[in-house]
């Protein structure tokens, strides 16, 4: 299935197969489907943000899906989610704890086909047209508990400037601070690609087995401004995918645009502006599905762009996700990620180490389904960190998921 199409299926069908039948008979019609999730995590991770923090923690994720059909073509999807930190993983490099409510999506969207052509369009608040794992942000399609590397915490800030290659290597914890001019606030840094969505547009294209897609929005992946924000930048996404076969899909996409914030416009240098450094990332990707087993993988690479640095740092994430089903009920599945980091270069040289410890993670879980709607998943991760302790930042996770139509109303 081509990734347009698996985007309509994912908006609109979404739900019990009672909800699905009503969502395709219909109209017009309303279905909201509810993915609630209770987590425990148990790891040291935190401790080098608060040597006192407890490492087991219990938290909790509720995210609402609501869509609008309003007739063969038009449609509004939205995406809204509820969680306790720490739930994700990439929390527990924190002590803090809080409930936060986040709109992940919310758009317009309208599609039509014809033989095999379907074209799509959508305005409002978008999931990122690049990369694969975005279409999988559920707890109820993701088979294991964490997200793949390079949609997790990287030690870099858009609102501070590094002077050189020495300000990367910061004190221990999850706060990052540069030294030559941005904000003043303690920041835990940015993500290569987001999860939680970017205001913009996007047309999707799908003609027999190849898809492709093109995405503007106000901000960067890595840097997601909301609409009356500061620091909003036009940015593009593209993307296409090639079906070989059924079940067996490759494609690729791209991103480039300005990401740094208005906090360091004073501190460039005499002449340039912000657009001078832009972002730019690039992937892979690959789904593929054959009997009982499943797979999904990706490539990416990213090269972060400031003043003061004759080589930009630059970082590679790869991973591969493995699921076997075992019977009706059982299944396991397994990811093995890693990133690696370049020896960037200042003005005084090239740096003799990489300006971010090198990382391997790998994480095996069993997934447990007692009916059609609840799973409970267990799931141990290790992860290696160069010039990091070696058990610090394991978890083990045990995640309970339960998913329901919490309304489905067909009106026509």
């Amino acid at each position: 299935m081509n990734r347009c199409r698996l985007i309509l299926s994912l908006l609109l069908l979404a739900g019990t197969p009672g909800a699905r039948l009503a969502a395709q008979e219909a109209q017009v019609g309303v279905v909201v489907p509810v993915t609630i999730s209770g987590g425990i995590l148990d790891t040291g991770r935190v401790q080098a943000d608060k040597a006192s923090a407890a490492s087991f923690t219990v938290g909790f994720r509720v995210l609402a899906t609501p869509q609008v059909k309003f007739g063969p073509h038009w449609y509004f999807y939205s995406a809204v989610q509820v969680y306790s930190a720490p739930f994700f993983y990439d929390d527990t490099y924190r002590a803090d704890r809080y409930i936060k409510t986040q709109m992940l999506q919310g758009f317009l969207g309208y599609t039509r086909s014809w033989g095999h052509t379907s074209v799509g369009f959508r305005v409002g608040k978008l999931s990122s047209a690049f990369g694969a794992f975005p279409l999988r942000y559920d707890d109820a399609v993701n088979a294991l508990l964490d997200q793949p590397l390079p949609y997790n915490y990287l030690s870099l800030r858009s609102d501070q400037l590094p002077c050189g290659t020495a300000d990367f290597r910061s004190a221990p914890g999850p706060a990052v601070d540069f030294e030559c001019g941005g904000a003043s606030t303690e920041e835990y840094g940015v993500t290569p690609v987001t999860l939680y969505g970017l205001w913009g547009a996007e047309v999707d294209l799908s003609w027999r087995r190849l898809d492709a897609r093109f995405q503007l929005t106000n901000s960067s992946p890595a840097n997601p401004r909301a609409l009356l924000a500061s620091s909003q930048h036009p940015q593009w996404t593209a993307g296409a995918g090639y079906t070989i076969r059924q079940g067996f899909r490759v494609g690729m996409s791209v991103f480039r645009g300005p990401w740094l914030d208005d906090a360091v416009r004073p501190y460039l240098p005499q002449g340039s502006s912000i657009t001078d450094f832009p972002l730019s990332g690039l992937g892979v990707d690959v789904q593929w599905a054959r009997g009982p087993w499943s797979a999904n993988g990706e490539w990416q690479q990213f090269v972060f762009r400031y003043p003061h640095f004759r080589t930009a740092p630059a970082s590679s994430f790869g991973y591969v996700e493995l699921k076997r089903t075992i019977g009706p009920r059982w299944y396991s599945a397994f990811r093995t990620n890693y990133q690696r980091n370049n020896h960037p270069e200042d003005s005084i040289g090239r740096d003799a180490s990489t300006f971010l410890p090198n990382r391997q993670a790998y994480e095996l879980a069993v997934g447990f389904r007692p009916d059609r709607i609840q799973s409970l998943k267990v799931g141990y991760e290790w992860m290696t960190v160069e010039r990091g302790p070696q058990t610090h930042d394991n978890v083990f996770g045990v995640q309970f998921v339960t998913s329901i139509n919490a309304l489905s109303k067909a009106l026509k």
